[in-house]
């Protein structure tokens, strides 16, 4: 066989390979129900992009009235930016102003508004009051058209920070940190949730991705500093190395307690293609998520399955 036949011959063999491995993957993946053919293949996913303010029945009433745009424009899967109900820097005056999450009017309004429209919102967090902590909690949750919650997250990694332009953060004098990651079984799979700066932790989202789920949400307020420098990088990475969509509804804009959002809400496919980007001002961007995206690009590059034990690293003994 000559030299070109032979690279052809090679050629399809590799083809068919792919494609009979793309075609064993599906089915795997259809058996798990991550992504089977009794789930949606589809969805239509909004961000909503706001400068939240001091005043938390401000916050609601724009919220609200964003998510209702967001519905009638076909969105399936609402979602909303950390801290959507209160932006407040000063601690004492957020613990002041903050409820427990019984008592959230906010939280409360949200169900309400997924019955009613029949849609699934998610509320990127709330600061709310614990009963067995001084701190707050910086607590994602997920609606489902019943108006049920249907999963919670509490933000684990803390903003506590030291930046070159002289903000100083420190989340972890309000805040209490999560514990325990959180996923969640939608009509388009499994969906885990993370909060803003946990995006800079990668084994969060890995294990996300590893335990299923196709959609990661990464509801934010990143500062203007951060945003400019990294925000794009990160969301793209996260999704690149999951294979999976990144949802991130961001704050944008300046708010009254004197910080500076970056805005650019995102949502990026599980080969890294940014499909929507809100940009700066307040509103509501969305995009269609063809869930097969999911399965093909995992299956390209199967990083998920290629995990491998390795030692604690330490200086070589010269």
């Amino acid at each position: 066989m000559d030299r070109a036949r032979f690279h052809k011959s090679l050629l399809m063999m590799r083809m068919w390979v792919a494609a009979t491995t793309y075609s064993r993957w599906k089915r795997q993946v259809n058996s798990t129900r991550c992504w089977g053919a009794d789930l949606a293949n589809s969805v239509k996913v909004a961000c909503v992009q706001t400068t939240s303010s001091t005043s938390i029945d401000e916050n609601l009433t724009t919220s609200c009235e964003l998510v209702r745009a967001a519905a009638a424009d076909g969105a399936a899967l609402i979602t909303l930016p950390e801290v959507v109900n209160l932006c407040q820097r000063r601690g004492a005056l957020a613990k002041e102003a903050v409820s427990l999450e019984g008592d959230d009017a906010g939280l409360l309004a949200y169900r309400a508004l997924a019955s009613e429209l029949d849609v699934w919102i998610l509320v990127g967090s709330l600061a709310l009051k614990l009963g067995d902590d001084d701190r707050l909690a910086n607590r994602s949750f997920l609606i489902d058209p019943a108006g049920q919650v249907v999963a919670r997250y509490d933000k684990i990694h803390m903003f506590d920070v030291n930046l070159a332009d002289g903000n100083t953060f420190r989340e972890s004098e309000t805040y209490r940190p999560g514990t325990e990651s959180a996923l969640a079984q939608t009509p388009w799979g499994p969906l885990g949730l993370t909060i803003c700066y946990d995006v800079r932790f990668p084994y969060l989202y890995r294990a996300l991705a590893q335990a299923g789920a196709g959609i990661i949400t990464v509801p934010s307020a990143f500062t203007r500093r951060t945003g400019e420098a990294h925000w794009h990088v990160l969301m793209r990475s996260r999704a690149i190395e999951t294979g999976a969509f990144i949802v991130a509804p961001a704050q944008c804009g300046d708010h009254e307690d004197g910080r500076k959002s970056y805005g650019h809400s995102l949502i990026v496919d599980p080969w890294g293609e940014v499909v929507a980007d809100g940009g700066t001002e307040i509103g509501v961007v969305s995009a269609e998520l063809d869930l097969d995206k999911i399965i093909e690009a995992r299956s390209m590059i199967p990083s998920l399955t290629h995990d491998r034990e390795i030692s604690r690293p330490s200086v070589a003994a010269k």
